[in-house]
């Protein structure tokens, strides 16, 4: 039988990659978006919902699905208020969350961040790891939560410092050996991929996914 996919975030770097993937993947019958703005161009089988995700619960009658790929995330700079960055990197994916849990949806994937930690002093690292915690809280089935390093990839904006460091971490990538091959730049397309992967197999029992298991899940095509 196909399956429907829920993607949010897909106007943004991993969840547009999520969904050209998902497009020719004939597993899929349906791809539904939730997101602010709408995308051009895209054929029959994708479906867009388009409104505020800061009230998601307003779409729970149309939030049905499958799988959830929840691709949402902002930066500082881009979100320079503390309590705007909350609502939307800790309180859309757990909104999410809630809602595939009402809905009867058995996997749900979620993109945090290397670093994250309930405990955290530093705000940003913490904000993701009560994220993390209150997806966990849900107890869906299948939840897989990735910890990506720096994402690597073309993005539509221009963020300098982030270009930069894009730049410092790949000259040094070759030092990055053993226990530190969590901390080398992954490319956004290697997120989405081993998203899709593990939302198609049994075989992988981690919940939390670091970088560099990431890269490994997702060359498993």
């Amino acid at each position: 039988m196909k399956k429907t996919a829920i993607i949010l975030g897909a106007t943004g770097l991993t969840g547009g990659l999520l969904l050209e993937k998902l497009i020719v993947d004939d597993r899929y019958e349906s791809i539904k978006l939730f997101s602010r703005s709408s995308i051009k161009g895209l054929p029959n089988k994708v479906k867009q919902y388009i409104g505020d995700l800061l009230e998601l619960e307003h779409f729970k009658n149309d939030f049905t699905g499958d799988e959830v790929y929840c691709c949402i995330g902002t930066t500082a700079k881009k979100t320079p208020d503390k309590s705007l960055y909350r609502d939307i990197d800790y309180g859309i994916p757990v909104a999410a969350a809630k809602l595939a849990k009402a809905n009867g949806i058995s996997t749900f994937l979620v993109i945090s961040a290397m670093g994250a930690n309930k405990k955290s002093n530093i705000f940003y690292n913490r904000t993701k790891g009560e994220m993390e915690q209150e997806v966990l809280n849900r107890a869906i089935p299948r939840t897989s939560i990735l910890r990506p390093s720096l994402i690597g990839g073309e993005r539509n904006e221009q963020r300098l410092l982030e270009k930069i460091g894009l730049v410092v971490f790949k000259v040094i990538q070759p030092l990055f050996i053993g226990p530190l091959k969590k901390y080398r730049i992954i490319n956004a397309d290697s997120i989405a991929q081993a998203m899709l992967n593990l939302a198609n197999t049994t075989s992988n029992t981690d919940v939390i996914i670091t970088s560099n298991d990431i890269e490994q899940i997702a060359k498993t095509t």
